[in-house]
């Protein structure tokens, strides 16, 4: 993409309403505009790094042998109020009627509609294990929407649904989605936590959270700072062996993480001193098993292998895609701008060119945007008439992992100059050999 043809609104002066860096760098970058309170815009570069964040979580659904479909925002009212949910589920919930005057909401969650969907068309455990997912936009209609989309009342939302046979079944389902989230997140170059937390109004004994640490965080945190250190990194997890899923949850649950609603002061105060932390967290997904919560009241039943009709055991599992862009970016900025990991950045590298209409330097530009495009990677070319100062403000700002910068000087000597946002170190070499090394970066990501 040419920059001169992009629209990229990027502000100079840090807006007065932003409380938060994530908030803050994403209106000045040009990826959102706020339309009403919580709710917001999605500019082609916010827009972009989203989508980018949701072809992670497919991926990594799929992966975990998850299905996806996709479900509609708007519910009826008697589907919740079979599982009791619709009065007691509180003010959040965005309650309508239609012109027929039938009750409905805007959906925050779809325990209740993947349940009515379940015991339509499924009546034997032979159908089971069975595990479906959509991603969609959910409302909840919070009392004060604040710091940007990391609260905001509309937010684009992964939730999946499990339904198993008995309650091991289940949480074998549990541990899967744990195994699948730190993958996901890994790939997103994000560390995080899965921490015992409270089940809230979706319900359940068994629950994670996984923080994100961050100053801006809204939960408190008590942790070992070794679990930091944990990491999937490129091991093979079979999600059919049941064994090596429960290790590889057990491995990152057993060093102490918890928010504050289930913090436990004598279980934190026996953690060895140098490893004892308290910290603020961002609430990025949380995984449930429940039960038969939601299928006992609302008959989602199959006859087991004895031959009786029995309440399906269910769990949830959410992921905050929306909630994710603004997490990565408090996790990883600087005073310059945002600076994306590869795996979610909105293009793979920004092209500089310091001297636009010197023929040479138009000419290699033009020749190294053509060469990323036809190795798969997609370049962001600066061919503005501006000062070269500008250029890299823009680029600092919107946070491309790496930057190639043209120049007559360069061109001279046969080389342009390979720059990392993250580190700011600089290397000169040949065009090809910059398109080379991009490909070799992005190859573990693509």
């Amino acid at each position: 993409m040419r920059l001169s043809r992009y629209f990229l609104p990027v502000l100079k002066e840090n807006p007065s309403e932003a409380q938060i860096v994530s908030h803050r760098l994403m209106l000045r970058a040009g990826m959102i505009k706020q339309q009403a309170a919580g709710i917001y815009s999605w500019l082609p570069m916010g827009f972009k790094v989203l989508k980018r964040i949701e072809q992670i979580v497919h991926e990594e659904q799929v992966r975990a042998g998850h299905i996806p479909l996709l479900m509609p925002t708007l519910q009826s009212a008697d589907l919740w109020r079979e599982s009791g949910r619709y009065d007691a589920y509180g003010p959040e919930m965005l309650r309508i009627k239609d012109r027929h005057d039938r009750e409905m909401l805007y959906g925050p969650t779809n325990e209740e509609m993947i349940t009515d969907i379940f015991r339509s068309h499924v009546g034997s455990y032979k159908d089971l294990p069975l595990t479906l997912y959509h991603i969609q936009w959910k409302f909840r209609d919070e009392v004060r929407p604040r710091f940007g989309v990391m609260r905001g009342r509309e937010f684009l939302m992964k939730d999946g649904y499990n339904f198993d046979v008995d309650k091991d079944a289940a949480l074998h389902a549990y541990n899967r989605h744990m195994v699948s989230y730190l993958r996901t997140y890994e790939r997103m170059g994000l560390t995080a936590i899965p921490m015992r937390a409270d089940s809230g109004p979706i319900g359940g004994d068994d629950t994670h959270e996984f923080l994100v640490l961050a100053q801006t965080g809204e939960s408190e945190v008590f942790f070992d700072d070794r679990v930091t250190t944990l990491t999937l990194g490129d091991r093979a997890v079979d999600y059919d062996d049941r064994e090596a899923v429960a290790a590889v949850c057990e491995e990152f649950t057993t060093l102490y993480a918890r928010t504050d609603e289930t913090h436990d002061a004598g279980l934190f105060e026996a953690i060895p001193e140098e490893h004892r932390k308290v910290a603020r967290g961002i609430e990025v997904g949380q995984i449930f098993y429940f039960g038969t919560k939601y299928s006992e009241p609302m008959g989602a039943v199959v006859v087991n292998d004895k031959g009786e009709r029995v309440p399906v055991h269910m769990g949830s599992h959410g992921i905050g895609v929306s909630r994710l862009l603004g997490a990565i970016i408090e996790a990883s900025h600087d005073d310059k701008g945002i600076i994306w990991p590869e795996g979610v950045t909105p293009f793979h590298a920004g092209i500089v060119n310091l001297k636009q209409g010197d023929e040479a330097a138009d000419a290699a530009c033009e020749a190294l945007y053509k060469a990323l495009a036809g190795v798969g990677l997609e370049a962001l070319y600066d061919d503005r008439n501006d000062r070269a100062g500008a250029k890299f403000a823009t680029m600092d700002l919107i946070g491309l992992p790496w930057r190639i910068t043209v120049g007559p000087r360069g061109l001279a000597k046969g080389v342009v100059e390979l720059t990392s946002r993250r580190t700011g170190e600089s290397e000169e070499m040949t065009p090809e050999a910059a398109v080379a090394r991009l490909v070799e970066i992005y190859a573990p990501h693509r």
